[in-house]
Protein backbone atom coordinates (compact mmCIF):
# COMPACT_ATOMS: atom_id res chain seq x y z
CA UNK A 1 0.00 0.00 0.00
CA UNK A 2 1.30 3.67 -0.72
CA UNK A 3 0.93 5.75 2.14
CA UNK A 4 1.06 9.80 0.88
CA UNK A 5 1.97 11.53 4.30
CA UNK A 6 2.01 15.27 4.77
CA UNK A 7 3.91 17.11 7.11
CA UNK A 8 6.55 14.50 7.75
CA UNK A 9 8.96 16.91 9.78
CA UNK A 10 6.28 18.11 12.31
CA UNK A 11 5.96 16.42 16.04
CA UNK A 12 3.38 13.52 14.33
CA UNK A 13 4.70 13.44 10.93
CA UNK A 14 8.34 12.44 12.36
CA UNK A 15 6.62 10.13 14.44
CA UNK A 16 4.65 8.46 12.34
CA UNK A 17 7.39 7.76 9.49
CA UNK A 18 8.26 5.25 11.79
CA UNK A 19 4.97 4.17 12.61
CA UNK A 20 3.40 3.85 9.59
CA UNK A 21 6.17 2.22 7.56
CA UNK A 22 5.11 -1.86 8.71
CA UNK A 23 1.74 -0.87 6.67
CA UNK A 24 3.30 0.16 3.21
CA UNK A 25 5.65 2.60 1.31
CA UNK A 26 5.57 5.86 2.95
CA UNK A 27 5.94 8.62 0.75
CA UNK A 28 6.99 11.84 3.30
CA UNK A 29 6.31 15.41 1.92
CA UNK A 30 6.60 18.61 3.84
CA UNK A 31 6.31 22.19 2.91
CA UNK A 32 9.92 22.53 1.60
CA UNK A 33 10.69 19.41 0.10
CA UNK A 34 13.33 17.61 2.87
CA UNK A 35 13.51 16.42 6.07
CA UNK A 36 14.90 16.27 9.53
CA UNK A 37 18.65 16.22 8.27
CA UNK A 38 18.12 17.35 5.01
CA UNK A 39 16.63 14.31 2.89
CA UNK A 40 14.93 15.03 -0.01
CA UNK A 41 11.41 14.21 -0.17
CA UNK A 42 7.76 15.42 -1.96
CA UNK A 43 6.68 18.64 -1.19
CA UNK A 44 3.13 19.72 0.00
CA UNK A 45 2.34 23.02 0.45
CA UNK A 46 -0.98 23.36 2.34
CA UNK A 47 -1.21 26.96 1.51
CA UNK A 48 -1.34 26.14 -1.96
CA UNK A 49 -4.11 24.14 -2.14
CA UNK A 50 -4.49 24.09 -5.83
CA UNK A 51 -1.35 22.63 -5.87
CA UNK A 52 -1.75 19.51 -4.39
CA UNK A 53 -4.04 17.29 -7.10
CA UNK A 54 -0.79 17.12 -9.19
CA UNK A 55 1.15 15.29 -6.18
CA UNK A 56 -1.60 13.41 -5.54
CA UNK A 57 -2.07 11.80 -9.25
CA UNK A 58 1.70 11.55 -9.82
CA UNK A 59 1.88 9.38 -6.22
CA UNK A 60 -1.04 7.80 -6.17
CA UNK A 61 -1.43 6.34 -2.72
CA UNK A 62 -3.95 4.23 -1.64
CA UNK A 63 -4.17 6.16 1.94
CA UNK A 64 -3.38 9.84 2.51
CA UNK A 65 -2.61 10.93 6.57
CA UNK A 66 -2.45 14.50 7.00
CA UNK A 67 0.03 15.31 9.88
CA UNK A 68 0.60 19.23 7.99
CA UNK A 69 -1.36 21.65 9.68
CA UNK A 70 -1.14 25.98 10.01
CA UNK A 71 -1.04 25.64 13.97
CA UNK A 72 0.14 28.97 15.15
CA UNK A 73 -2.85 29.77 17.16
CA UNK A 74 -2.26 33.43 18.28
CA UNK A 75 -0.76 34.79 14.79
CA UNK A 76 -3.68 33.11 13.31
CA UNK A 77 -5.72 35.88 14.67
CA UNK A 78 -4.11 38.20 12.49
CA UNK A 79 -3.58 35.35 9.28
CA UNK A 80 -7.27 34.60 8.76
CA UNK A 81 -6.82 33.38 5.28
CA UNK A 82 -3.59 31.84 5.64
CA UNK A 83 -4.98 29.13 8.46
CA UNK A 84 -8.10 28.71 6.40
CA UNK A 85 -6.10 27.88 3.50
CA UNK A 86 -4.03 25.32 4.84
CA UNK A 87 -6.65 24.22 7.06
CA UNK A 88 -9.60 24.08 5.66
CA UNK A 89 -9.14 24.47 1.72
CA UNK A 90 -6.12 22.14 1.66
CA UNK A 91 -7.77 19.31 3.45
CA UNK A 92 -11.07 19.57 1.40
CA UNK A 93 -8.92 19.28 -1.75
CA UNK A 94 -7.12 15.89 -0.30
CA UNK A 95 -10.70 14.99 0.27
CA UNK A 96 -11.76 15.57 -3.11
CA UNK A 97 -9.04 13.56 -4.84
CA UNK A 98 -9.32 10.67 -2.21
CA UNK A 99 -13.13 10.52 -2.74
CA UNK A 100 -12.59 10.21 -6.93
CA UNK A 101 -9.67 7.66 -6.33
CA UNK A 102 -11.36 5.77 -3.34
CA UNK A 103 -8.65 5.83 -1.24
CA UNK A 104 -8.74 6.77 2.49
CA UNK A 105 -7.84 10.04 4.23
CA UNK A 106 -6.68 10.15 7.92
CA UNK A 107 -7.04 13.74 9.02
CA UNK A 108 -5.83 15.33 12.61
CA UNK A 109 -7.78 17.94 14.37
CA UNK A 110 -7.84 19.51 17.60
CA UNK A 111 -9.23 20.23 21.11
CA UNK A 112 -9.83 23.80 19.88
CA UNK A 113 -13.12 22.95 17.92
CA UNK A 114 -15.05 23.50 21.11
CA UNK A 115 -15.48 26.22 23.27
CA UNK A 116 -14.03 24.66 26.63
CA UNK A 117 -17.55 25.66 28.50
CA UNK A 118 -18.34 21.25 29.31
CA UNK A 119 -18.32 19.91 32.49
CA UNK A 120 -17.85 16.47 31.34
CA UNK A 121 -15.26 14.97 28.93
CA UNK A 122 -16.38 15.70 25.23
CA UNK A 123 -17.78 13.40 22.53
CA UNK A 124 -17.54 13.19 19.33
CA UNK A 125 -21.36 14.30 18.62
CA UNK A 126 -21.07 17.29 21.16
CA UNK A 127 -21.88 20.44 19.55
CA UNK A 128 -18.70 22.41 18.25
CA UNK A 129 -18.02 26.61 19.43
CA UNK A 130 -14.51 27.71 18.56
CA UNK A 131 -13.60 30.62 20.32
CA UNK A 132 -10.61 32.06 17.62
CA UNK A 133 -9.64 31.93 13.99
CA UNK A 134 -7.52 28.52 14.23
CA UNK A 135 -10.35 26.24 15.90
CA UNK A 136 -12.25 28.21 12.95
CA UNK A 137 -10.37 26.86 10.31
CA UNK A 138 -9.42 23.43 11.43
CA UNK A 139 -13.63 22.95 12.29
CA UNK A 140 -13.55 24.11 8.37
CA UNK A 141 -11.09 21.23 7.35
CA UNK A 142 -13.30 18.57 9.26
CA UNK A 143 -16.25 19.77 7.44
CA UNK A 144 -14.39 20.14 3.95
CA UNK A 145 -13.90 16.56 4.45
CA UNK A 146 -17.07 15.51 5.48
CA UNK A 147 -18.45 16.81 2.60
CA UNK A 148 -15.85 15.26 0.35
CA UNK A 149 -17.56 11.91 0.20
CA UNK A 150 -14.41 10.46 0.86
CA UNK A 151 -13.55 7.30 3.14
CA UNK A 152 -11.74 8.78 6.52
CA UNK A 153 -11.10 9.34 9.65
CA UNK A 154 -10.43 12.42 11.82
CA UNK A 155 -8.54 12.20 14.83
CA UNK A 156 -8.96 15.08 16.93
CA UNK A 157 -6.43 15.44 19.64
CA UNK A 158 -5.13 17.94 22.12
CA UNK A 159 -2.06 19.57 24.24
CA UNK A 160 0.68 17.50 21.70
CA UNK A 161 4.05 17.28 23.12
CA UNK A 162 7.18 15.33 22.52
CA UNK A 163 10.81 14.84 22.56
CA UNK A 164 11.24 17.17 19.23
CA UNK A 165 9.66 20.31 18.02
CA UNK A 166 8.54 22.99 19.73
CA UNK A 167 6.05 22.48 22.48
CA UNK A 168 5.24 22.59 25.81
CA UNK A 169 7.70 20.32 27.62
CA UNK A 170 11.08 21.62 25.40
CA UNK A 171 9.75 24.90 26.19
CA UNK A 172 9.75 23.93 30.26
CA UNK A 173 12.72 22.34 30.09
CA UNK A 174 14.43 25.30 28.18
CA UNK A 175 12.97 27.40 31.40
CA UNK A 176 14.06 25.41 33.88
CA UNK A 177 17.65 26.12 32.73
CA UNK A 178 17.11 30.04 32.85
CA UNK A 179 14.96 30.95 35.88
CA UNK A 180 14.50 29.61 39.76
CA UNK A 181 10.99 30.24 39.45
CA UNK A 182 7.48 29.91 36.75
CA UNK A 183 4.06 31.07 36.87
CA UNK A 184 1.85 28.28 34.86
CA UNK A 185 -1.65 28.70 34.18
CA UNK A 186 -3.95 26.56 36.35
CA UNK A 187 -7.32 26.68 35.24
CA UNK A 188 -7.49 24.88 31.91
CA UNK A 189 -7.75 21.35 31.50
CA UNK A 190 -6.52 18.59 29.28
CA UNK A 191 -4.57 15.23 28.82
CA UNK A 192 -0.99 16.18 27.60
CA UNK A 193 -0.81 13.63 24.62
CA UNK A 194 2.68 12.43 23.12
CA UNK A 195 3.25 12.51 19.57
CA UNK A 196 4.64 9.34 19.92
CA UNK A 197 1.02 7.96 21.19
CA UNK A 198 -0.76 9.85 18.31
CA UNK A 199 1.55 7.78 15.83
CA UNK A 200 1.77 4.54 17.56
CA UNK A 201 -2.47 4.78 18.39
CA UNK A 202 -3.10 6.13 14.27
CA UNK A 203 -0.76 2.82 13.13
CA UNK A 204 -2.53 0.34 14.89
CA UNK A 205 -5.99 1.31 14.29
CA UNK A 206 -5.63 1.47 10.63
CA UNK A 207 -3.36 -1.81 10.96
CA UNK A 208 -6.91 -3.22 12.35
CA UNK A 209 -8.68 -0.99 9.99
CA UNK A 210 -7.60 -2.73 6.54
CA UNK A 211 -8.06 -5.94 8.22
CA UNK A 212 -11.48 -5.70 8.55
CA UNK A 213 -14.73 -6.29 6.24
CA UNK A 214 -16.25 -3.57 4.37
CA UNK A 215 -19.07 -3.17 6.34
CA UNK A 216 -16.80 -2.97 9.77
CA UNK A 217 -14.42 -0.68 7.88
CA UNK A 218 -17.77 1.86 7.18
CA UNK A 219 -18.97 1.67 11.14
CA UNK A 220 -15.46 3.02 11.82
CA UNK A 221 -15.07 5.98 9.64
CA UNK A 222 -15.42 9.35 11.19
CA UNK A 223 -14.42 11.27 13.49
CA UNK A 224 -12.50 10.34 16.84
CA UNK A 225 -10.85 11.43 20.20
CA UNK A 226 -7.33 10.84 20.23
CA UNK A 227 -5.48 12.09 23.81
CA UNK A 228 -4.13 10.16 26.71
CA UNK A 229 -6.19 8.81 29.83
CA UNK A 230 -6.27 11.62 32.64
CA UNK A 231 -6.34 15.12 32.70
CA UNK A 232 -4.45 17.96 34.36
CA UNK A 233 -3.76 21.40 34.03
CA UNK A 234 -1.25 23.19 32.67
CA UNK A 235 0.22 24.30 36.01
CA UNK A 236 0.15 20.32 37.13
CA UNK A 237 1.79 19.27 33.65
CA UNK A 238 5.29 21.93 34.43
CA UNK A 239 5.09 20.10 37.74
CA UNK A 240 5.32 16.39 36.52
CA UNK A 241 7.61 17.62 33.69
CA UNK A 242 10.39 19.17 36.30
CA UNK A 243 10.23 16.24 38.67
CA UNK A 244 10.04 13.40 36.11
CA UNK A 245 12.98 15.51 35.08
CA UNK A 246 15.30 15.84 37.31
CA UNK A 247 15.10 12.25 38.58
CA UNK A 248 16.39 11.66 34.66
CA UNK A 249 19.11 13.59 34.93
CA UNK A 250 17.62 16.13 32.32
CA UNK A 251 17.52 19.65 34.62
CA UNK A 252 19.89 20.29 37.87
CA UNK A 253 17.35 21.95 39.34
CA UNK A 254 13.63 21.81 40.17
CA UNK A 255 12.22 25.70 39.79
CA UNK A 256 9.20 26.59 42.09
CA UNK A 257 5.57 26.34 39.89
CA UNK A 258 3.22 29.19 40.94
CA UNK A 259 -0.30 28.21 39.52
CA UNK A 260 -1.99 31.60 38.37
CA UNK A 261 -5.17 31.99 36.54
CA UNK A 262 -5.76 32.20 32.77
CA UNK A 263 -6.79 35.87 33.17
CA UNK A 264 -2.76 36.67 34.22
CA UNK A 265 -1.77 35.85 31.20
CA UNK A 266 -3.32 37.42 28.41
CA UNK A 267 -3.24 35.92 24.95
CA UNK A 268 -4.12 37.39 21.42
CA UNK A 269 -6.18 33.94 21.02
CA UNK A 270 -8.21 32.69 23.42
CA UNK A 271 -8.10 29.18 24.67
CA UNK A 272 -10.87 26.45 26.02
CA UNK A 273 -10.88 26.28 29.33
CA UNK A 274 -11.62 22.43 29.39
CA UNK A 275 -10.03 20.27 26.45
CA UNK A 276 -10.87 17.30 28.26
CA UNK A 277 -11.91 14.76 25.15
CA UNK A 278 -13.87 11.32 25.76
CA UNK A 279 -11.82 8.61 23.86
CA UNK A 280 -14.40 5.56 24.31
CA UNK A 281 -15.31 5.56 20.53
CA UNK A 282 -11.87 5.23 19.55
CA UNK A 283 -11.22 2.98 22.26
CA UNK A 284 -13.96 0.91 21.64
CA UNK A 285 -13.44 0.75 17.71
CA UNK A 286 -10.98 -0.30 17.39
CA UNK A 287 -9.66 -2.62 20.99
CA UNK A 288 -6.89 0.09 21.41
CA UNK A 289 -5.67 1.10 25.17
CA UNK A 290 -4.67 4.67 25.87
CA UNK A 291 -2.08 4.85 28.44
CA UNK A 292 -2.35 7.81 31.21
CA UNK A 293 -0.44 10.77 30.32
CA UNK A 294 1.79 10.65 32.71
CA UNK A 295 3.36 7.23 30.97
CA UNK A 296 3.87 9.22 27.71
CA UNK A 297 5.80 11.94 29.56
CA UNK A 298 8.33 9.31 31.13
CA UNK A 299 8.83 8.43 27.72
CA UNK A 300 9.43 11.09 26.07
CA UNK A 301 11.47 12.61 29.12
CA UNK A 302 13.80 9.42 29.27
CA UNK A 303 14.69 10.03 25.51
CA UNK A 304 15.57 13.27 25.98
CA UNK A 305 17.66 11.77 29.32
CA UNK A 306 19.13 9.24 27.31
CA UNK A 307 20.32 11.78 24.59
CA UNK A 308 21.82 13.88 26.75
CA UNK A 309 23.68 11.06 28.23
CA UNK A 310 24.98 10.49 24.33
CA UNK A 311 25.89 14.13 23.62
CA UNK A 312 29.51 14.98 23.39
CA UNK A 313 31.21 16.46 26.55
Amino acid sequence: MRILLLGANGQVGFELLRALAPLGEVIATTRRGALPGGTACERADLDAPATLGALLDRTAPALVVNAAAYTAVDRAEDEQEAAMRANGEAVGALGAWAARRGALVVHYSTDYVFDGAAARPYREDDPTGPLGAYGRSKLAGEAALRESGADHLILRTAWVYGARGHNFLRTMLRLAGERERLTVVDDQHGAPTSSRLIASATAAALARWLDWDAARRRAALGTHHLVASGQTTWCGFARAIFEQAAAAGVIARVPQVDAIPTSAFPTRARRPAWSVLDTARFRDTFGLHLPDWRDGLAQAVGELGEARAMAPR
